[in-house]
Order: structure tokens, then sequence, then C-alpha cells
């Protein structure tokens, strides 16, 4: 289990600040001694987490402050950024309406599967930085299990970054799953995130691939963008869901089945959270420690792609947990 890296923060920063919440105020250079990491990466870290408000300076080193306000402080941000994010989806609507009857040079609309097909592996093929990707998976009655995007192994071993946040249907399929482990053992980095809206490719910053879902599969059109504004705000629209998006496992750590049921202690947790009981009182119930309560709540927002204990009180409540 893993609480900041869960909020975008490095392994290392995550380190700090579990070694200095059991320690007393202690230097850069004491806690690159106890971690055994480099001590820049550790003044890196404290960088990270001082701006967050979880490290303060200390006359004899660094000292660990509560995380309650701080978080807190960076769930409001988040929700703000939820907020931008649905108000750029309405405003490329609007530009999509606006400049889609004209048929303007930079769209080009691909109406069979082959022709889209041709289109994605495209992406694969010419990328030479990055490939950065929202998925919601295949979608429509049709639709063939998810499996790893031809020419995505031989772009990662080139050395192409992938960047992408999945939605947690993708996750439910055990193929799916498999598909995604393949890829991060490889080197891309996986999100996730609840509400992911539509199928979005990025190759560099050249072109991007847009399906929305379909009930139908044989009737998904496939959208090519080219270098454009609209382009710049599908970048943008994919920044925004990297940012609020929950990090997978790394390769070494099997990711769980997000479509399981919930255990009965977990159960009984959501529905204290769900009462607004403490963290005090929700460990005395369960027999555990606050921390135990803490990590547990932690681990549910992972699986569940929750930013706040809110949303994971929505996300079980849809998935018929509590």
């Amino acid at each position: 289990m893993h609480p900041l890296r869960a909020i975008g923060l490095t392994a290392t920063a995550e380190d700090v600040y579990l070694a200095l919440v059991q320690r007393d105020p202690t230097t850069p250079a004491a806690l690159a001694g106890i971690l055994r990491v480099p001590l820049d990466a550790v003044v890196e870290a404290a960088r990270e987490l001082t701006e967050l408000g979880l490290v303060e300076p200390d006359d004899e080193g660094l000292v660990a402050c509560p995380p309650r306000t701080a978080l807190d402080a960076l769930a409001e941000v988040r929700a703000k950024e939820l907020g931008a994010l649905r108000d750029s989806a309405d405003e490329l609507a609007r530009f999509w309406r606006d400049h889609h009857a004209e048929g303007p040079g930079y769209i080009e609309i691909v109406r069979t599967d082959e022709a889209g097909e041709a289109l994605v592996r495209r992406v694969q093929d010419e990328a030479t930085h990055q490939v950065r990707a929202l998925s919601i998976g295949p979608s429509g009655r049709l639709a063939a299990p998810p499996t790893v995007a031809p020419g995505c192994l031989e772009a990662l071993a080139r050395g192409v970054a992938y960047s992408v946040v999945y939605g947690t249907q993708v996750l439910r399929d055990p193929i799916g799953r498999e598909a995604i482990q393949t890829c991060v053992n490889l080197g891309e980095r996986a999100r996730v995130f609840p509400d992911v809206a539509l199928n979005l490719k990025i190759c560099d910053d050249r072109f991007a691939v847009v399906a929305a879902p379909a009930r139908d599969h044989q009737r998904r059109h496939h959208i090519a963008v080219q270098r454009s504004a609209l382009l710049d705000g599908l970048i943008g629209v994919f920044e925004s869901y990297w940012q609020m998006a929950v990090p997978l496992p790394a390769g070494d750590e099997p990711m769980d089945d997000v479509g399981a049921a919930p255990t009965d202690d977990a159960r009984q947790l959501l529905t204290y959270l769900s009462g607004g009981l403490t963290d005090e009182f929700i460990a005395r119930e369960l027999g555990v420690s606050e921390r135990t309560v803490a990590r547990r709540i932690a681990r549910l927002q992972e699986v569940l792609g929750a930013q706040t204990r809110f949303q994971l009180g929505v996300q079980a409540s849809r998935r018929g947990w509590l």
C-alpha cells in the first residue's frame, strides 16, 4: 500500500515522509543514509513534500507535518481540476460543432474498422518520443476483448514512453488486466480513473486518434486530429485526466481484481465511512490501529480510482458495495 504514491509523489518522497513520521527532526544527509538513497534524491523528495505542506524545515533538519490538512487542501485542488476538465470538454464539444460541418483540414473521419485499426497502428509505428492515451477499452456488444494494441510492444522496445489512463471497466476484465500488466512490465506508466470518457491516443505532439464509445462496435468512427488548437485541447484533456488518475502498481506488483467483491471487513469499513465516523472510532470497532485504517482506506481508493473519501463512497455505492 502506497498512500503518497497514489497521489502522484515519488517512491522516495513517500519513504522520506514515512521515515520522518517515525523520527525526530532528521537531516537530509541522515535520511539518505537511513533509506540508502542518494542525497540529491532526498533533497528533491523533501522539496516535493514541502510544496504539499507535508514536511517543513527545522533547526535540526526536516520534520513531518500532520497529513490531514495538507491532503484535504490537495483534494480541493483536484476537485477544481475536475471542474476545469468538464469545462474543457464542453468547450471542445462546442469547437467541434462549430467546425465539423465545414470539414476542416486538420480533421479526418475514418468510418471503417480496417481504416480505424490502421490509424491506431500508425500511432505505434510513427511515435518517436511518446504516446499518451486514454482507454475505456473496446466498446459495443460486438467488441473483442481488450488486448495489447498492435505495434505497442515494438514501440516500447525502441524506447517510446507510454503514459496511459485506463477506465476501471478495462481492469475488471482479466484479459484486459493481463494486457496492461504486459505493457507495465515493459515500462508503460499506467494510471486508472473511474470515468474515462473516450479512447484517445496522441502520437508525440503531431496527431491524435479519437474513438468515442458506441453501442454497436461496427458503427464506431475514428477521428484523426492533426496539429491544431483542437489537438492542443486534446493534449490538455489527457493531462487533466493524468493528474487526477491513480497510479497502477509497478511491474513487480500484480494488479488486484478491481471487479472483485469486497471482503466483509472492507464492506464494514465502507459502511462506517459512509456514516461519517472517525478513523479513531473505526479502528476501535475493527480492532486495528488508526494507521491500519488509513492504509485500508487508501488501498480502497486506489482500487476504486477515488481521489477523496467522498469519491470512495460514491464509487462503492455505484458498485453495490454499500
